[in-house]
């Protein structure tokens, strides 16, 4: 597991300072959302140049943290085509720029049927479902083109909702170039929040394979909602989703969310430590009498 942060939850800063600062606190990868973090020139789609990507390479090459998630979160099921366009130009800009600086995936969720990207009910309907396939399979043949990742993260109040939905739709793009970020409080909901254990089961044996990036964060219930924190400071037991990446994810990209300056390393030392604690089944071979392998499994500290 390398653990990452979102670049925008550092201290405020340059670019090159929140690089330098995610070093120092110990992190090997970063989510980078452009718009985000960068304010001191331009990161519109002409901006996006080869020049552009070496200069990002090298800098998170020097300060020894990979691009986990270049990240670009548009709505691809707009109803405004003139959005769309951009958006769709914007994505590719993003892949283009991704294969050039060998970040892990061009990360993005999965839209909402209005131009307010917010919640209603349609979103969860099969004709939103079909609006997002139809609009977000050519940036994923883009994505093949440029032998570059797009890594979707299903959302409870978006249109790829819950894992049957997203396993859903890489079925039907069919390309390996279409993955998952899987971020286990995003599938959450006041009104199904405590069924949470049986929905982190149900993501990682549905999506498992698929599953690129991890993001970590926690929750609490505040006014009858949801509310998203740092790791640890909610509600959240993390033991499925460490075992599964202990056992079938090594080195996986987990990048932490909702963290504040003054929280992050506190809330990465707590996740390392339940890593490092993790018991797993570990497989041991076991010859019998007869000649005949079994398969004995046990478990036991990775």
């Amino acid at each position: 597991m390398q653990i990452g942060i979102r670049l925008h939850d550092t201290k405020k800063g340059t670019l090159e300072e929140r690089v330098a600062i995610a070093e120092e606190q110990g992190f090997s990868c970063a989510h980078l959302a452009l718009k985000k973090v960068i304010s001191e020139y331009s990161v519109a789609d002409s901006a996006l140049t080869p020049g552009f990507s070496c200069y990002l390479k090298n800098l998170f090459a020097a300060h020894h943290l990979d691009i986990a998630v270049l990240g670009c979160y548009l709505n691809l099921a707009t109803p405004d085509q003139a959005v769309l366009e951009k958006n769709v130009h914007r994505y590719m800009a993003h892949i283009r720029m991704a294969s050039l600086l060998g970040a892990g995936v061009v990360g993005t969720e999965t839209g909402a049927v209005n131009e307010s990207y917010s919640f209603e009910e349609r979103n969860h309907s099969e004709e939103a479902f079909d609006i997002f396939i139809k609009n977000g399979r050519p940036v994923v043949q883009y994505a093949e083109k440029m032998g570059v990742i797009l890594a979707i993260e299903p959302v409870y109040k978006h249109i790829v909702c819950n894992p049957k939905r997203a396993r859903k739709v890489l079925d039907e793009i069919g390309s390996p170039n279409l993955q998952i970020i899987f971020d286990p409080v995003n599938l959450l909901d006041i009104s199904n929040y405590k069924e949470r254990e049986s929905i982190i089961a149900e993501a990682i044996e549905v999506l498992g394979e698929d599953i690129a990036v991890i993001h970590i964060k926690d929750f609490i219930v505040k006014d009858g909602a949801l509310v998203s924190v740092a790791a640890g400071t909610g509600e959240m037991d993390y033991t499925q989703i460490i075992r599964f990446i202990k056992e079938k994810k090594p080195y996986i990209h987990t990048t932490l969310e909702n963290t504040t300056p003054e929280n992050a390393v506190q809330a990465k030392a707590y996740i390392q430590k339940l890593y490092d604690t993790c018991k797993i089944n570990a497989c041991r071979l076991i010859e019998e009498k007869s000649g005949k392998v079994r398969f004995n499994y046990v478990e036991s500290n990775f």
